[in-house]
C-alpha cells in the first residue's frame, strides 16, 4: 500500500496525519486525494468507515495552502451532525493554516450566521435549506469563488423524491461558479449515478471500492427473528447482556420514528440504562448536548432515528442494533456503518418479524453477505416479557401526556412557512382531496354493488333458463 508521502501530499499535511495516528492512507484516499491534487472532479463510493472525510479534506487543504482566501470550499452534507463532524476534521487538520470555517445549519441563529459568512471563511460547511435560505434573503457573502463543491453523501442529497433538497441544490448551483472541482462521497453513491454525473461535469474520476460485499469485513452481522409485539422484551435483554459481559461497550438503538425513539429512551431510563435519544423533534441544542454526552461515554445508549444513520464517526460504538428493519437496504448499511470503522470490530443485530422477511432477503441480495442468527435465551426473555410491556405503556401514556405530538404539527406548521407555503390553505385542501376521495370511495363501493347485483340477476335469469 502506498503511503501519504507517495499521493502527492505536502509535508505539513503529513505531520497533521502522523500526529492524528493516521499512517497510511486507505484504498479510497489512496485512489481519490491523486484526482483531486491533479484538478479532476472525483467520485468516490468506498464502505462507510473507510475514510472518506480524510479523502477530500486532505486535497481541499493543500490547494488552499497554494492559494488561500475565502469562501474557497463548500461542502454540503444532509445532517447537521454530519456538517459539525466535517467542520472538526477541518479545524484539526487545518490548523498550522489558522482556517476558518463556518457551519451553517438549521435549529441555529440565523443572524449569527450570516456575520460568519461575510468574514469569508474559507471552508463553509452547510446543510442545503439553510445554505439556500441565506442565499435567498441575503447579499453579504459570495460563493462565486469557491475552487471546491463536495457533496458529502451525496445521493441522499440527490436522491429522486426528496424534492425539498433538489429545490434548495438548485438555488445553491445557481450562486457558483461553473468552474469549479466538484467533488461527491458516499457508501452508497451508485443509486443515484446519473444525477451525479450532471453535477460533476469535469472529466469525473469514478472510484468505487472493489470489494463484492457491501458492508466491512470486521462487521458481525447478525439477525434475531422475534413476534412484533415482544420486541421491546428482547431489546432489553439484548442490552442487559451487552451491560454483564461488556460494561465500556457503546450502543447505538436505531429506530424508524421520533416518537419510537422518544418512548424506547423512556423505557430505558426505567430500566436503569444510561441512555439518551437523538431525533429531528430536539432542538439543535439539545442533539449537539445528546450526541457529546454520548461520544464522551457519559451515557453508553444512544437512541437514534436516521438523522444519526449517516457519516456519525463515534469510535467506541461496539454496537449498532436495528429495532426495526430498515426498509432500503441503503439505510441498513448507512446504520449498521456506526460500528467497525477504521479497522475496528463491531455487531450488528437486526431485530426482525415475521414482515420484514422480505426486506432481510433485499438486504442480503444488496451487501452480497447473508445475516446468521444470533442466539438468545428465550426464557430470560419470557421472564421479563410482562415487565417490558408495562413499562412501555406507561412511557407512552407519560408521553401522550406532554405536547409532543402538538410539537410535531408545530414543526410541520413552521417548515411550511419557510416553504412559502399556507399552513391554513394546506389544511383545507387536504380536507377538500379527503372528501374528495371519500366520494370516490363511496362512489366505488356504488358500482360494485350494483355490478354484484346485476352479476346475480344474469346467473338467476340462466338458471330459470336452463330449467
Amino acid at each position: 500500500m502506498a503511503s501519504f508521502s507517495a499521493l502527492g501530499l505536502s509535508e505539513w499535511l503529513l505531520e497533521q496525519c502522523r500526529q492524528m495516528g493516521i499512517n497510511k492512507p486507505t484504498p479510497v484516499q489512496q485512489n481519490c486525494i491523486p484526482a483531486i491534487l491533479e484538478g479532476r472532479d472525483c467520485m468516490g463510493c468506498a464502505k462507510t468507515g473507510s475514510g472518506k472525510t480524510a479523502a477530500f479534506v486532505l486535497p481541499i487543504l493543500q490547494k488552499l495552502a497554494e492559494e488561500p482566501y475565502g469562501i474557497f470550499c463548500l461542502v454540503l452534507t444532509p445532517t447537521r451532525e454530519l456538517a459539525y463532524q466535517i467542520a472538526e476534521q477541518f479545524r484539526v487538520i487545518g490548523k498550522p493554516l489558522g482556517l476558518k470555517d463556518c457551519i451553517v445549519v438549521g435549529g441555529m441563529d440565523m443572524v449569527e450566521q450570516a456575520l460568519e459568512l461575510s468574514r469569508k471563511p474559507h471552508v463553509v460547511i452547510a446543510t442545503p435549506g439553510r445554505l439556500a435560505d441565506h442565499i435567498k434573503s441575503s447579499s453579504t457573502f459570495s460563493l462565486k469563488k469557491i475552487k471546491f463543491l463536495v457533496l458529502d453523501e451525496a445521493d441522499r442529497l440527490l436522491e429522486q423524491g426528496c424534492t425539498d433538497f433538489t429545490k434548495d441544490l438548485e438555488v445553491i448551483l445557481g450562486a457558483i461558479p461553473a468552474k469549479r472541482q466538484t467533488l461527491l462521497f458516499s457508501a452508497t453513491l451508485t443509486d443515484t449515478l446519473q444525477d451525479l454525473k450532471t453535477v460533476a461535469m469535469n472529466k469525473p474520476f469514478f472510484w468505487e471500492s472493489q470489494s463484492e460485499v457491501r458492508t466491512v469485513a470486521e462487521l458481525d452481522q447478525r439477525y434475531i427473528l422475534v413476534p412484533e409485539k415482544v420486541k421491546d422484551a428482547y431489546l432489553v435483554h439484548l442490552i442487559q447482556t451487552f451491560q454483564d459481559q461488556h460494561s465500556d461497550w457503546s450502543v447505538i438503538i436505531f429506530t424508524n420514528t421520533c416518537k419510537y425513539c422518544q418512548v424506547l429512551n423512556m423505557m430505558l431510563r426505567e430500566f436503569n440504562f444510561p441512555s439518551v435519544a437523538l431525533h429531528s423533534m430536539m432542538k439543535q441544542k439539545q442533539r449537539f448536548a445528546a450526541l457529546a454526552k454520548f461520544k464522551s461515554s457519559i451515557f453508553k445508549i444512544l437512541i437514534a432515528t436516521d438523522v444519526a444513520a449517516r457519516g456519525l464517526d463515534i469510535p467506541t460504538v461496539q454496537v449498532v442494533i436495528n429495532h426495526n428493519t430498515p426498509g432500503l437496504p441503503k439505510i441498513y448499511i448507512h446504520r449498521v456503518g456506526r460500528t467497525a470503522r477504521a479497522g475496528r470490530n463491531g455487531i450488528a443485530i437486526t431485530l426482525v418479524t415475521q414482515y420484514d422477511i422480505h426486506l432481510v432477503h433485499a438486504i442480503e441480495e444488496q451487501i452480497n453477505a447473508k445475516l446468521k442468527e444470533y442466539e438468545v435465551e428465550e426464557n430470560k426473555v419470557l421472564k421479563i416479557l410482562t415487565q417490558v410491556n408495562v413499562t412501555r405503556r406507561e412511557c407512552e401514556i407519560k408521553l401522550e401526556s406532554t405536547d409532543f405530538d402538538e410539537k410535531k404539527e408545530i414543526n410541520k406548521r413552521k417548515q411550511m412557512i419557510l416553504e412559502g407555503k399556507d399552513p391554513d390553505l394546506e389544511e383545507k385542501r387536504k380536507a377538500e382531496l379527503e372528501k374528495i376521495k371519500k366520494k370516490n370511495r363511496k362512489f366505488k363501493s356504488m358500482i360494485q354493488e350494483t355490478l354484484q347485483q346485476k352479476r346475480k340477476m344474469q346467473m338467476k335469469k340462466k338458471a330459470t333458463e336452463e330449467r
